[in-house]
């Protein structure tokens, strides 16, 4: 769990403090492992199991119309022609891979193809998915290298109305409270009504402290004295809620700036994580909101939600290689344990698994 945070978490087994007990009625909620218990390694397995079979599930949509249509396009092949390549550029654009990205891959196969690397039709289908995998482990950087030595480390979550930030930032606060550490939530979206309240409950709900002020404050200063309230009180991880701004709004953009100058002001290298939420089933938006908040404000991470809505999973392939920006967690469903950390190598194989008739 939270493979990307490692050095902080350690064995997240058996450590349950508390701050980071979840209540029994608590959706996807589930009970720690003993220390030492006998079943601790069966267990393990277990939930990993399940977590492919939910990562499977939520890519069935996807899978259904993207490998389906390859396995049709393929089946009988026995040579890979014009015909063919020009019928698998559709199937690729229209998953949502993207036409840049698209047109990468066809070059590579055609490469292939001159050099006599693909023999047949099925030989390409592996080839195409040993390519997409190289797009996704390429942005997969670690977030170690930004670990503060003391203090909190702090998350920056941005993301526009409506992709399900704030939900994603209730559900991180889970996955570290049950991990052992302490957290601390912060409203900084002052800008939408009922911001603070969702965010409040949220905090109530995981059992951990929320950092607010009236609707209309400066965002800015919200920040400024949650990080001076967070330092003293040992707090392990700060995530910090900005408003679901509009990304084309340039004044909006320019407030971004501010608190993440503000941040590091307080704390030196904060935040050490900026993590933008984007929703998978808006397709091409997710791309255009992706590149206006990385000019802004240098994002480190992404989370991508409602990835079990949508049929073009593909958007996950585009934005790695557009970006180069590591997906963190991906969501896959509305329980707790369907936010998930993104690894490559058990996306590709859900993705590529045994289409349903």
């Amino acid at each position: 769990m939270l493979s990307w945070f490692k050095k902080k978490l350690g064995n997240t087994q058996d450590v349950q403090s508390e701050q980071g007990q979840v209540s029994d009625d608590m959706d996807g909620a589930t009970s720690a492992v003993e220390p030492g218990s006998v079943s601790a390694s069966a267990q393990q397995q277990e939930n990993e199991t399940g977590f492919f079979l939910r990562l499977k599930d939520g890519l069935s949509r996807t899978r259904k119309t993207f490998v389906r249509q390859i396995d049709t396009l393929f089946l009988g092949k026995k040579t890979i022609d014009a015909e063919l390549l020009e019928d698998l550029e559709e199937i690729l654009i229209m998953a949502d891979i993207g036409a840049a990205t698209t047109m990468e891959l066809l070059d590579k196969t055609r490469e292939q193809v001159r050099r006599n690397a693909l023999s047949d039709a099925q030989a390409l289908k592996t080839a195409l998915k040993e390519m997409i995998l190289s797009y996704l482990l390429n942005a997969n950087q670690p977030v170690d290298s930004v670990l503060p030595a003391h203090g909190p480390f702090v998350v920056m979550v941005l993301g526009v109305n409506g992709v399900g930030k704030t939900t994603t930032i209730g559900k991180l606060a889970h996955k570290f409270t049950r991990a052992g550490q302490k957290v601390l939530l912060v409203a900084a979206d002052t800008f939408r009504a009922a911001a603070s309240e969702q965010l409040q409950i949220w905090g109530k709900r995981v059992g951990v402290e929320v950092v607010a002020q009236q609707a209309g404050a400066d965002p800015s200063s919200v920040v400024y004295d949650a990080l001076d309230y967070a330092r003293p009180r040992n707090f392990d991880v700060v995530l910090v809620d900005t408003a679901g701004r509009l990304h084309t709004k340039v004044n909006l953009m320019e407030e971004l700036k501010k608190i993440k100058r503000v941040m590091d002001k307080k704390i030196p290298g904060a935040p050490h994580e900026i993590l933008l939420v984007l929703d998978a089933t808006t397709g091409q938006n997710a791309i255009s909101q992706a590149r206006l908040f990385n000019e802004a404000v240098d994002v480190t991470g992404l989370a991508l939600t409602k990835l079990d809505g949508t049929a073009k999973g593909g958007i996950v392939i585009n934005i790695c290689r557009e970006f180069n920006i590591p997906i963190r967690f991906i969501g896959i469903g509305e329980q707790m344990e369907d936010l998930r950390d993104f690894e490559p190598n058990e996306f590709v194989e859900a993705l590529f698994g045994e289409s349903e008739a």
